[in-house]
Protein backbone atom coordinates (compact mmCIF):
# COMPACT_ATOMS: atom_id res chain seq x y z
CA UNK A 1 0.00 0.00 0.00
CA UNK A 2 1.60 3.33 -0.96
CA UNK A 3 -1.68 5.72 0.64
CA UNK A 4 -4.93 5.57 1.96
CA UNK A 5 -7.46 7.65 3.72
CA UNK A 6 -10.40 7.49 6.05
CA UNK A 7 -13.78 8.31 4.63
CA UNK A 8 -17.70 8.21 5.86
CA UNK A 9 -19.93 6.36 3.14
CA UNK A 10 -23.01 8.90 2.22
CA UNK A 11 -25.14 6.52 0.78
CA UNK A 12 -25.39 5.48 -3.70
CA UNK A 13 -26.77 7.30 -6.61
CA UNK A 14 -25.57 7.11 -10.82
CA UNK A 15 -23.66 9.08 -13.14
CA UNK A 16 -23.27 9.09 -16.84
CA UNK A 17 -19.42 8.56 -18.22
CA UNK A 18 -18.87 10.40 -21.92
CA UNK A 19 -20.09 7.52 -24.22
CA UNK A 20 -23.15 8.23 -22.31
CA UNK A 21 -23.49 4.98 -19.93
CA UNK A 22 -24.86 4.66 -16.27
CA UNK A 23 -22.49 4.21 -14.09
CA UNK A 24 -23.34 3.50 -10.52
CA UNK A 25 -21.08 4.96 -8.11
CA UNK A 26 -21.12 5.13 -4.16
CA UNK A 27 -20.33 8.57 -2.36
CA UNK A 28 -17.61 8.40 -0.01
CA UNK A 29 -16.54 11.41 2.01
CA UNK A 30 -13.13 11.30 2.09
CA UNK A 31 -10.90 13.09 5.02
CA UNK A 32 -9.64 16.11 5.22
CA UNK A 33 -7.73 13.32 7.89
CA UNK A 34 -4.40 14.48 9.76
CA UNK A 35 -1.82 12.15 10.20
CA UNK A 36 -1.76 11.85 14.32
CA UNK A 37 1.35 9.02 14.73
CA UNK A 38 3.81 7.81 12.65
CA UNK A 39 5.02 4.53 12.90
CA UNK A 40 8.39 2.21 11.33
CA UNK A 41 9.79 -0.80 11.07
CA UNK A 42 12.86 0.29 13.02
CA UNK A 43 10.72 1.65 15.74
CA UNK A 44 7.77 -0.67 15.67
CA UNK A 45 8.53 -3.51 13.69
CA UNK A 46 6.28 -2.14 10.75
CA UNK A 47 5.23 0.51 8.39
CA UNK A 48 1.73 2.78 9.52
CA UNK A 49 0.32 5.78 9.68
CA UNK A 50 -2.79 6.86 12.11
CA UNK A 51 -4.76 8.38 10.84
CA UNK A 52 -8.01 11.03 12.09
CA UNK A 53 -10.81 12.07 11.19
CA UNK A 54 -14.00 14.72 12.29
CA UNK A 55 -12.86 16.87 15.34
CA UNK A 56 -14.80 16.51 18.47
CA UNK A 57 -14.79 18.44 21.92
CA UNK A 58 -12.30 17.08 24.52
CA UNK A 59 -14.94 15.94 27.07
CA UNK A 60 -15.99 13.33 24.50
CA UNK A 61 -12.84 11.66 24.94
CA UNK A 62 -10.98 9.44 27.44
CA UNK A 63 -8.20 11.37 29.42
CA UNK A 64 -5.27 8.19 27.49
CA UNK A 65 -6.63 9.79 23.90
CA UNK A 66 -6.22 13.30 25.23
CA UNK A 67 -3.07 13.11 25.67
CA UNK A 68 -2.15 10.87 22.53
CA UNK A 69 -3.37 13.83 20.77
CA UNK A 70 -1.72 16.67 22.68
CA UNK A 71 1.52 14.71 22.20
CA UNK A 72 0.82 14.59 18.43
CA UNK A 73 -0.16 18.37 18.82
CA UNK A 74 -3.19 17.98 16.98
CA UNK A 75 -7.29 18.56 17.57
CA UNK A 76 -8.96 15.48 19.79
CA UNK A 77 -10.91 13.77 16.41
CA UNK A 78 -13.33 11.23 16.29
CA UNK A 79 -12.54 8.76 14.51
CA UNK A 80 -8.80 7.50 14.85
CA UNK A 81 -7.69 4.34 12.48
CA UNK A 82 -3.92 3.21 11.76
CA UNK A 83 -3.59 2.61 7.68
CA UNK A 84 -0.45 0.24 6.77
CA UNK A 85 1.87 1.95 4.20
CA UNK A 86 4.93 0.50 2.35
CA UNK A 87 7.06 4.08 2.70
CA UNK A 88 5.72 6.66 5.78
CA UNK A 89 8.98 8.33 4.69
CA UNK A 90 6.37 11.04 2.82
CA UNK A 91 4.33 11.58 5.56
CA UNK A 92 4.77 13.73 9.02
CA UNK A 93 2.86 13.99 12.12
CA UNK A 94 0.21 16.72 11.76
CA UNK A 95 0.17 16.82 8.50
CA UNK A 96 -2.76 16.60 6.50
CA UNK A 97 -4.30 14.49 3.93
CA UNK A 98 -7.16 15.16 1.47
CA UNK A 99 -8.64 13.42 -0.75
CA UNK A 100 -6.64 14.89 -3.61
CA UNK A 101 -4.26 11.60 -3.10
CA UNK A 102 -5.98 9.49 -5.65
CA UNK A 103 -7.30 10.16 -9.07
CA UNK A 104 -9.87 9.30 -11.52
CA UNK A 105 -9.63 5.66 -13.15
CA UNK A 106 -7.13 4.49 -10.40
CA UNK A 107 -7.97 1.22 -8.09
CA UNK A 108 -8.71 1.24 -4.31
CA UNK A 109 -9.61 -1.66 -1.83
CA UNK A 110 -12.67 -0.38 0.46
CA UNK A 111 -12.76 -1.75 4.43
CA UNK A 112 -16.02 -1.01 5.97
CA UNK A 113 -18.26 -3.07 8.51
CA UNK A 114 -21.50 -4.35 7.46
CA UNK A 115 -25.13 -4.19 8.75
CA UNK A 116 -25.68 -5.92 11.69
CA UNK A 117 -28.53 -7.95 11.69
CA UNK A 118 -28.74 -9.51 15.34
CA UNK A 119 -29.79 -13.03 15.73
CA UNK A 120 -31.18 -14.48 12.50
CA UNK A 121 -32.32 -17.60 11.43
CA UNK A 122 -30.97 -19.91 8.35
CA UNK A 123 -33.67 -18.30 5.71
CA UNK A 124 -32.66 -14.93 6.29
CA UNK A 125 -28.96 -15.70 6.85
CA UNK A 126 -28.22 -18.54 4.41
CA UNK A 127 -31.27 -18.04 1.95
CA UNK A 128 -32.43 -21.42 3.37
CA UNK A 129 -36.04 -22.54 1.22
CA UNK A 130 -38.89 -22.78 3.79
CA UNK A 131 -41.23 -25.26 4.32
CA UNK A 132 -44.75 -25.24 3.22
CA UNK A 133 -46.70 -22.46 5.40
CA UNK A 134 -50.32 -24.51 5.54
CA UNK A 135 -51.87 -25.14 8.74
CA UNK A 136 -51.54 -28.80 8.63
CA UNK A 137 -47.25 -28.01 8.18
CA UNK A 138 -45.39 -28.23 11.24
CA UNK A 139 -42.63 -27.50 9.41
CA UNK A 140 -42.01 -23.12 8.01
CA UNK A 141 -38.88 -21.75 8.35
CA UNK A 142 -36.89 -24.12 10.79
CA UNK A 143 -33.16 -25.12 9.83
CA UNK A 144 -34.37 -29.24 8.84
CA UNK A 145 -31.74 -31.91 9.61
CA UNK A 146 -28.16 -31.34 10.83
CA UNK A 147 -26.57 -34.96 10.66
CA UNK A 148 -25.82 -37.38 8.54
CA UNK A 149 -26.93 -41.06 9.64
CA UNK A 150 -23.44 -42.16 9.64
CA UNK A 151 -21.44 -39.96 11.37
CA UNK A 152 -23.86 -39.54 14.27
CA UNK A 153 -22.68 -35.74 14.70
CA UNK A 154 -23.05 -32.64 13.25
CA UNK A 155 -20.47 -31.21 10.81
CA UNK A 156 -17.80 -28.27 11.34
CA UNK A 157 -19.16 -25.93 9.19
CA UNK A 158 -22.55 -26.45 9.00
CA UNK A 159 -24.87 -23.22 8.30
CA UNK A 160 -26.96 -22.73 11.21
CA UNK A 161 -29.15 -19.73 12.59
CA UNK A 162 -26.78 -17.20 14.07
CA UNK A 163 -25.32 -13.69 14.49
CA UNK A 164 -25.51 -12.03 11.18
CA UNK A 165 -24.03 -9.25 9.94
CA UNK A 166 -21.71 -6.63 11.43
CA UNK A 167 -18.04 -7.77 10.46
CA UNK A 168 -15.58 -6.21 8.82
CA UNK A 169 -15.47 -6.79 5.39
CA UNK A 170 -13.22 -5.23 2.21
CA UNK A 171 -14.30 -4.62 -1.39
CA UNK A 172 -10.92 -5.01 -3.47
CA UNK A 173 -10.40 -3.06 -7.23
CA UNK A 174 -13.10 -0.73 -7.30
CA UNK A 175 -12.60 2.39 -10.18
CA UNK A 176 -12.38 5.36 -8.96
CA UNK A 177 -15.04 7.80 -11.22
CA UNK A 178 -14.41 10.71 -9.70
CA UNK A 179 -12.72 12.85 -7.21
CA UNK A 180 -14.20 16.09 -6.15
CA UNK A 181 -11.22 18.04 -4.10
CA UNK A 182 -13.58 21.22 -3.62
CA UNK A 183 -16.58 19.06 -1.81
CA UNK A 184 -14.10 15.94 -0.57
CA UNK A 185 -15.97 13.65 -1.91
CA UNK A 186 -15.05 10.13 -4.09
CA UNK A 187 -17.34 8.35 -6.15
CA UNK A 188 -16.49 4.78 -6.31
CA UNK A 189 -18.14 2.62 -9.14
CA UNK A 190 -20.47 -0.13 -7.31
CA UNK A 191 -20.98 -0.89 -3.89
CA UNK A 192 -19.49 -0.49 -0.64
CA UNK A 193 -19.81 -2.33 2.93
CA UNK A 194 -21.72 -0.58 5.41
CA UNK A 195 -24.52 1.48 6.43
CA UNK A 196 -25.10 5.24 5.02
CA UNK A 197 -22.80 7.39 7.46
CA UNK A 198 -20.15 4.62 8.77
CA UNK A 199 -16.88 4.98 8.44
CA UNK A 200 -14.69 3.45 5.70
CA UNK A 201 -10.88 3.27 4.93
CA UNK A 202 -9.98 3.77 1.39
CA UNK A 203 -6.56 2.43 -0.09
CA UNK A 204 -4.95 2.01 -2.97
CA UNK A 205 -5.73 -1.55 -4.77
CA UNK A 206 -3.41 -4.52 -3.67
CA UNK A 207 -4.23 -5.86 -7.10
CA UNK A 208 -2.10 -3.97 -8.88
Amino acid sequence: MEKGILGLKRGMTQVFDEAGRLIPVTVVEAGPCVVVQKKTASKDGYDAIQLGMVPTEEKKINKPLRGHFAKAGVKPMRFLREVRLADVSGYQVGQEVKVDIFKDGERVDVTGTRKGHGFAGGVKRWGFHRGPMAHGSKYHRRVGSLQSRDAARVFKGRKMPGHYGADRFTVQNLEVVKVDPARNLLLLKGPVPGPRGSLVVVKDTAKK
